[in-house]
């Protein structure tokens, strides 16, 4: 009989992202896939690279609100941003996502690898509502060609994250 070894995070393994979910006592699996730099799809890229629904799968992006105020935005792969929204929920008129090299040094993560966990800097995190709805939530993992895999509940809770309505609205057929 041969017995298969599962793998075990070594502390090379460790991110950022995993020692704060660990410190607040979250419960997470790790998942990797072969990143794939390409500016727009690297969360369809994880998707597709970990066999996961694109709803279930979240990009985090950094939005500057009026140019004063940063905010971590996340949202399903397959969809994109509404500005205006996130602006409006934070009593802001516009917003625009933050520069690489700014999300980067405020983060302490390389864009397409930044979580909503373990930044550097605190930052109000908003996740789109339709995390509400999701029984497993697979964000970045903080490093690229990595996924945390938790429930929606914990990745709410141990942020303080608030959820709203962020996506641009599709039209109904």
């Amino acid at each position: 009989m041969i017995l298969e070894k599962r793998p075990v995070m070594s502390d090379t393994d460790q991110t950022p992202t995993t020692c704060f979910l660990d410190a607040y006592a979250v419960p997470f699996t790790m998942h990797d896939y072969d990143y794939v730099s390409d500016p727009g799809k690297i969360g369809l890229h994880a998707a597709a690279g970990i066999g996961i629904d694109q709803a279930k799968v979240f990009k985090t992006l950094m939005v500057e609100i009026d140019k004063k105020q940063v905010v971590c935005t996340a949202i399903p792969v397959h969809l994109k941003m509404d500005l205006k929204k996130v602006a409006a929920l934070f009593g802001g008129r516009n917003a625009r996502m933050l520069g690489a090299e700014k999300a980067e040094a405020l983060t302490g993560f390389q864009v397409g690898g930044i979580s909503p966990f373990g930044a550097r800097t605190t930052v109000p995190v908003v996740f789109d509502e339709s995390i509400l709805k999701l029984d497993k939530l697979y964000i970045n993992g903080g490093g690229r060609g990595l996924v945390v895999e938790l429930a929606p509940a914990d990745a709410i809770r141990c942020v303080q994250a608030q959820t709203a309505s962020i996506t641009v609205d599709t039209p109904q057929s």
